[in-house]
C-alpha cells in the first residue's frame, strides 16, 4: 500500500512539471531591441522677402543740404514716406530711417555756373533696428523745388537766374536814367544827363552782377525726394516684426523746398 501511494505520488509530481514552461539560460536569452530612433522634425523654412532693383522708394529729408554750406562726406539723413510691400507684406514701412552722403558739391560762379551736389544713399534702418546697407540714387524731386535733377549724372542743380541778372542790370540803369534826368534839368540838359544816368546805373548794376554768385542749390528740411534702388535688398520674415514699434511721428517736420528765386522781389541797388 506504502509503495502504491509513493508510486501514484510520484507520478503525480511528474505530471505536473510536465505542464511547467521550461526555464531559459540568462546567457541565451535574445538581447532586448534597442528603441528605434526618432523621425527628425521637418524643418520648416523661413520665407524671405526681395526688393527688387529698379524700386523707387519715397522720402523726406529730416536735415537741410545746401552747395553753400555742405561739403563731401556730409550725411544726409531722411525718413521713408510711403510703405513698400512685396507679396502683400509690407517689408520698408513708413518711418524707415535712410542714411546718404554728399559725394561731391560744386558752388556757384560770380559770372557763371550753376550749384550743383551729388548725393548717394547708403543705408537704410528699419523701425525695429533691422539694418541693411545698399546703394541708391535720386530719381526724383519734390514737384514744388526749384532745383532741378540732372538724371544722367544723378546730381541736383541750383536753377539758373539769367533773368534776373538782367532785370537787375536794366532797373539799375532805369533808375540811373531817372537820377541823372533830374540832376541834367538843373542845368538844362535832361537828356544828356538822363544817358549818363542810364549808363551809371547799367555799370553799377553789372558789377553787382559780376561780383554775387548765383543761386545756391538747396534742399530744406521737409523736401521729398526718391530713391531708386541699383541692387536687391532682402529680408527674412523674422526680420519684418513691427509688432513691438511705437507709432510713426514724422521728424521730417512741415517744411520743404524753399521759394524759387525767380519769384523774390530784385534788389534796386546791388551794392547794398
Amino acid at each position: 500500500m506504502i509503495s502504491r501511494a509513493i508510486l501514484a505520488g510520484a507520478v503525480f509530481s511528474m505530471a505536473v512539471l510536465a505542464q511547467l514552461p521550461p526555464v531559459q539560460d540568462p546567457a541565451k536569452e535574445p538581447a532586448a531591441a534597442a528603441p528605434a530612433d526618432p523621425k527628425p522634425e521637418a524643418k520648416t523654412e523661413a520665407k524671405s522677402y526681395l526688393v527688387e532693383p529698379g524700386t523707387h522708394i519715397p522720402l523726406s529729408l529730416i536735415n537741410s543740404v545746401s552747395t553753400k554750406n555742405s561739403v563731401p562726406g556730409d550725411r544726409v539723413y531722411l525718413e521713408t514716406v510711403f510703405p513698400i510691400l512685396v507679396d502683400g507684406r509690407i517689408v520698408i514701412p513708413p518711418g524707415s530711417y535712410v542714411m546718404g552722403t554728399i559725394t561731391e558739391v560744386q558752388r556757384p560762379g560770380k559770372v557763371k555756373g550753376r550749384g550743383e551736389f551729388h548725393l548717394r544713399f547708403d543705408s537704410l534702418t528699419l523701425p525695429n533696428g533691422t539694418t541693411r546697407d545698399f546703394r541708391a540714387r535720386v530719381s526724383g524731386l519734390d514737384g514744388r523745388a526749384s532745383e532741378e535733377l540732372d538724371r544722367k549724372e544723378g546730381s541736383i542743380k541750383s536753377e539758373g537766374n539769367k533773368a534776373g541778372d538782367t532785370r537787375t542790370v536794366a532797373e539799375t540803369a532805369a533808375a540811373g536814367a531817372s537820377i541823372g534826368a533830374l540832376a541834367g534839368s538843373a542845368s538844362g540838359a535832361a537828356a544828356m544827363g538822363a544817358g549818363i544816368g542810364a549808363a551809371a546805373g547799367a555799370t553799377a548794376g553789372l558789377i553787382g552782377v559780376l561780383v554775387t554768385r548765383g543761386p545756391e542749390a538747396v534742399l530744406a528740411k521737409g523736401t521729398t525726394l526718391e530713391m531708386v534702388l541699383d541692387r536687391p535688398v532682402k529680408f527674412e520674415d523674422t526680420e519684418l516684426d513691427f509688432s513691438h514699434v511705437a507709432p510713426h511721428v514724422s521728424t521730417s517736420g512741415d517744411g520743404g523746398p524753399l521759394p524759387s528765386v525767380k519769384n523774390k522781389p530784385v534788389r534796386r541797388f546791388p551794392l547794398e
